[in-house]
């Protein structure tokens, strides 16, 4: 059951804005391939898009460590190399951008130099299983999640918070199977967490002290994967991106699922954000390299 009409979701069919180049394309084995996608030679796999004032977007290549920016008109530029397996961005609102790196943990990108630093690479000496996602709230305050490998079978995917600042890291989840996007919505007084191996995204309230409570199914889904990246409109509707169902569930605030954004070139929809201008949506289709473009019209 998606609603409480008991009718099927409306379809929003996205449209292709623009594919990686040939000549950026690395055929080549890597690391990242041999553990999630065995026997396959990935020449890239896209996550992470985040635009800048500008309207350019950027995005991560996470098999060869890359970050890229894309014009308005789709061409494509080289930023950084992390050295790592970046997959989340997020802009701090000090202007740079943030990385979750699954090697290295979280990073912060000078935009202007190319740069990249580390910022947090661990826990009280425990490295990170994985890190993922990442968003800031309007304090600048950072929530990320740690899925590493888990899933049903080793419930230990972790959510952390993180205070620049004080250095201050707290644990808030320790038991999701697989947790990977993360979003505040519009009030920032509950947090989504898309949950892929459990096929669900879970929703917490934040308290006053900074915990969370009563974290909760918000919907359910099924698949070969699950939800994956997450982004709020300005009406508190929730996109999620399902890795396996080729597309962008769109949530209400009751956790209704109203519309659907399909992709017309594969399944595996990895990550999703609204354009600045809030007239359209933009997803990564991971499998083909693809970034798509959906109106925003429901």
């Amino acid at each position: 059951m998606w609603n409480m009409s008991f009718t099927p979701p409306a379809v929003i069919d996205a449209e292709p804005f623009t594919s990686m180049p040939a000549h950026l394309r690395l055929e080549r084995e890597s690391e990242w391939a041999q553990a999630n996608k065995p026997g396959q030679i990935v020449d890239c796999f896209l996550e992470g898009p985040v635009f800048d004032p500008e309207g350019n977007l950027y995005v991560t290549d996470i098999p060869h460590g890359r970050l890229f920016r894309v014009c308005q008109k789709g061409a494509w530029t080289l930023v950084a190399e992390t050295g790592g397996w970046p997959n989340g961005l997020a802009r701090h609102p000090d202007g740079s951008l943030w990385v979750a790196d699954y090697r290295r943990g979280i990073l912060r990108c000078d935009l202007a130099k190319g740069d990249v630093t580390p910022v947090i690479g661990h826990r009280n000496s425990e490295s990170f299983r994985g890190v993922n996602d990442l968003v800031f709230d309007r304090n600048g305050l950072l929530y990320f999640t740690d899925q590493g490998q888990t899933g049903l079978h080793d419930p230990t995917g972790r959510v952390y918070r993180f205070d620049s600042n004080t250095r201050r890291l707290d644990l808030l989840i320790s038991n999701a199977p697989s947790p990977n996007g993360i979003a505040l919505d519009t009030h920032e007084k509950v947090l989504f967490v898309a949950v892929t191996r459990g096929n669900q995204v879970w929703r917490a309230p934040l308290l006053a002290d900074g915990s969370i409570s009563k974290m909760g199914a918000f919907q359910t889904f099924f698949g070969t994967s699950g939800p994956d990246g997450l982004a709020v409109d300005t009406n508190n509707n929730l996109l999620v991106a399902h890795a396996s169902l080729g597309g962008v569930f769109v949530l209400n605030p009751h956790g209704e699922v109203t519309h659907f954004l399909r992709s017309p070139t594969g399944r595996t929809v990895t990550n999703v954000c609204i354009a600045p201008n809030r007239d359209s949506v933009v997803m990564t289709e991971s499998s083909s390299g693809t970034i798509l473009r959906a109106p925003a019209t429901f």
